[in-house]
């Protein structure tokens, strides 16, 4: 149960695998009205019975332009900027355009995102921009990953700017890292937690959010995370 006690509208961004599509299920099952959006929908995707948006590339103008079109006057109460992309840059081999890159998916891409979408959003609702705690300057005690980091540190900063421009029109905002997860993107580490478990946390996370708490940096298990 989500924490109107009724039933919400999401729009998930990088929806179609690891935690965005983890994201869409559990809305789903719960009985929440789920948009996924995505560049590709992956077939599993396309079964799970939520309202599918392919085409949506979080980098183009245009791509967004589209899909506010596409979505009418359909009110929006929760945003979740999931899409990413991480690539592993070390100083001994820095590739100034992979770094580019990850910058426009995970930085630049959730504030278009957020930005063209104003009109859908409403007093109430809320926002999560999936960031990470490498992203986050008191935890990193091991250097490397430049454009992750990087990208991640400009994304917590545009969420905590949006937390303060949005709280006036009623808008809250999370910032929250989902723990070291089992995808795709981490090689699906066995020293992670599941996405269905990272992805639990999360929502409650969101759940929770309100005017007092936005801006706030959190871990999926509800640990405030140093800046």
């Amino acid at each position: 149960m989500n924490s109107w006690g009724f039933m919400a509208t999401y729009l998930v961004t990088g929806a179609n695998r690891g935690i965005g599509y983890e994201y869409c299920r559990q809305l789903q099952a719960r009985g929440d009205t789920v948009i996924a959006a995505c560049r590709t929908a992956t077939e599993e995707l396309k079964v799970l019975g939520v309202r599918v948006e392919e085409g949506i590339d979080v980098t183009s103008d245009t791509a967004i332009a589209d899909l506010h079109e596409r979505l009418g006057e359909t009110e929006i109460d929760v945003l979740i900027n999931n899409a990413a992309i991480a690539k592993r840059i070390t100083l001994e081999h820095l590739d100034f355009d992979s770094i580019r890159e990850q910058f426009e998916v995970n930085a630049l891409g959730a504030l278009r995102v957020t930005q063209v979408l104003l009109p859908h959003f409403k007093a109430g609702t809320k926002i999560a921009l999936m960031t990470s705690r490498m992203g986050s300057l008191a935890d990193n005690t091991s250097g490397g990953s430049y454009g992750y980091r990087m990208s991640k540190v400009a994304l917590s900063m545009a969420g905590k700017s949006l937390s303060h421009d949005l709280k006036p029109l009623g808008i809250a905002v999370a910032i929250l890292h989902p723990g070291l997860v089992q995808t795709r993107m981490t090689n699906f580490t066995t020293n992670g937690i599941t996405p269905e478990v990272s992805v639990r946390g999360l929502l409650a996370r969101i759940d929770e959010l309100t005017l007092d708490n936005t801006g706030s940096f959190w871990h999926s298990n509800g640990e405030v995370l140093p800046w």
